[in-house]
């Protein structure tokens, strides 16, 4: 076993902070160095952009979840990794839309990368403002929270006291055995998350009995797409702010998920966006890289997208 290079899975549904976790591993003073992999829904990778920049290399996977279509790059990376072992451990941050199952599979059904890792558990960041919502607009929400070794209970600043009383409730009727640690903006001990021996095969057997034998390819809900769009010219910031809050108002509720690096006139810093349904948080990522064209990139998951004209509004925010 000792051998054998741990694996740590962050997963959560779209929103919930999962970013800001690997951000936080990435920051802390640990003394250890990983190996990094993001997959995001949409064609167009924004996230691997929001992880801070740390030593670790980054590997990016797209246009795809992991636990369906790209699951086969997935095990490429892992077969790269294998051969170079300069890290003590590896931390893969699925999409917001991931089934853990799948992902979870590989380290078992598949021989090399049995041998050569160890599933240490599964970190599932739960939105404790949208939890509810989140259960019912997709099976994966739960899903994630019945394969968690521990749950991240985030943004509890924003909830009362009888409202995490009963989110915990909630989550105790989807899977009792896993340890919920609460947090505000994912500010957890780096031990409560890493290091824990405590992805049990015995457990995933209960709640799916062919866990190692069954066809685990997941399907989405065809209903639920995503847009990437780009601009390369700068936006108008009051034109932009202008749309962007409209939109979120009137159809935010089947905006998932939205989030952009977005380039404003005459400001040389990138800013980031991210919303949660109607929900959004914009802050600067910091100055533009050297060499790295100044567009702007958005990105929405969410339903029927297409009746809400996001590419001409956007366009209609270019600076004059």
């Amino acid at each position: 076993m000792s051998t054998q290079i741990p694996v740590t899975v962050l997963t959560g549904f779209l929103g919930a902070g999962k970013t800001t976790l690997l951000n936080r591993i990435l920051t802390e003073e640990h003394g250890r160095k990983y190996a990094v992999i993001v997959n995001e829904f949409g064609e167009t990778g924004i996230d691997n952009e929001l992880v801070v920049d740390a030593d670790e290399e980054i590997f990016e996977m797209n246009n795809g979840c992991i636990c369906c279509t790209v699951r086969g790059d997935l095990i490429r990376i892992l077969a790269g990794l294998m051969k170079r072992r300069d890290f003590d451990g590896i931390l893969i941050e699925t999409t917001g839309m991931a089934d853990p199952a799948p992902v979870a599979q590989t380290f078992y059904v598949d021989r090399d990368v049995a041998d050569k890792t160890r599933l240490d558990a599964i970190v599932t960041v739960v939105d404790a403002v949208n939890l509810t919502t989140h259960l019912e607009e997709a099976h994966e929400a739960a899903e994630q929270i019945a394969f968690a070794d521990v749950i991240l209970l985030n943004k509890v600043d924003l909830v009362d006291g009888a409202g995490l009383k009963a989110i915990e409730a909630r989550i105790r009727t989807i899977n009792p055995y896993a340890k919920i640690v609460q947090a505000e903006k994912c500010g957890v001990p780096l031990d409560t998350v890493l290091g824990l021996d405590a992805f049990s095969l015995e457990r995933v057997l209960e709640i799916e009995p062919d866990f190692l034998t069954g066809d685990h390819d997941h399907e989405h809900e065809d209903d639920v797409t995503s847009i990437s769009l780009t601009l390369d010219a700068p936006l108008d910031p009051d034109l932009f702010n202008m749309w962007f809050g409209q939109l979120l108002r009137e159809r935010g509720q089947d905006i998932l998920r939205s989030k952009g690096i977005l380039s404003f006139l005459n400001d040389d810093q990138r800013f980031v966006i991210q919303g949660v349904h109607m929900l959004m948080d914009g802050n600067y990522l910091g100055d533009w890289p050297d060499g790295q064209p100044r567009s702007s990139r958005l990105v929405f998951i969410g339903r029927d997208l297409d009746s809400m004209s996001l590419r001409e509004g956007f366009e209609a925010c270019r600076a004059a």
